[in-house]
Order: C-alpha cells, then sequence, then structure tokens
C-alpha cells in the first residue's frame, strides 16, 4: 500500500505529512512528541512540554477525517526508566465527518 497525504490538525498547528492509516500517523506524532518530553533535561522545560501536550488530534485525509481523544499519563519518578514516565492512549471519538 502507497503512503497517502494526512495533515495532522492539533488546533493550534496543522502539519502535513504522509502515511498509511489514519490512527498510525497519530501515533508516530504523538510518539514524536513524547520522545522530545523524554529527552529533556531540564525539570521546568519537561513541565512546559507536558503542559503542551495534546489531548485531540485530528488527522485529516483527502475523503475521511478522523479524530482522536489522547489521554496522557505520568508514570513512575525520576528514579526508574525514563521511558515510562509518559504514557499516552487514544480514543476514536465518533461523529467525526
Amino acid at each position: 500500500m502507497a503512503k497517502r497525504q494526512f495533515t495532522i490538525d492539533i488546533g493550534k498547528e496543522q502539519i502535513p505529512v504522509e502515511g498509511h492509516v489514519h490512527r498510525n500517523v497519530a501515533v508516530k506524532y504523538l510518539m514524536k512528541r513524547r520522545r522530545s518530553v523524554l529527552m529533556t533535561k531540564n525539570p521546568e522545560k519537561v513541565e512546559k512540554l507536558y503542559a503542551d501536550l495534546p489531548t485531540t488530534i485530528k488527522i485529516i485525509g483527502k475523503q475521511v477525517t478522523k479524530e482522536y481523544k489522547v489521554t496522557w499519563q505520568r508514570e513512575g519518578t525520576e528514579d526508574t526508566y525514563a521511558g515510562s514516565r509518559f504514557v499516552f492512549t487514544m480514543d476514536e471519538v465518533n461523529g467525526a465527518a
């Protein structure tokens, strides 16, 4: 299957991307955002980045638009493995055009 054009709408900005399926495009973008929070060492900057993480994300294709509600959670402490600190779940919002 060939890659298709999508637009990610997080409310304050729209980002053109390529991908195969709406959900996978959303997961890839959210993992990128999560990685930027994990790799930041400054605690104040981490708090700012965490506050700016999107809670809803809309993936706009040529014919179908899918919207997802994203729930972010903090897990573990600074002492434990850093990769487990920020976990997200995605639920599709019904009623998207």
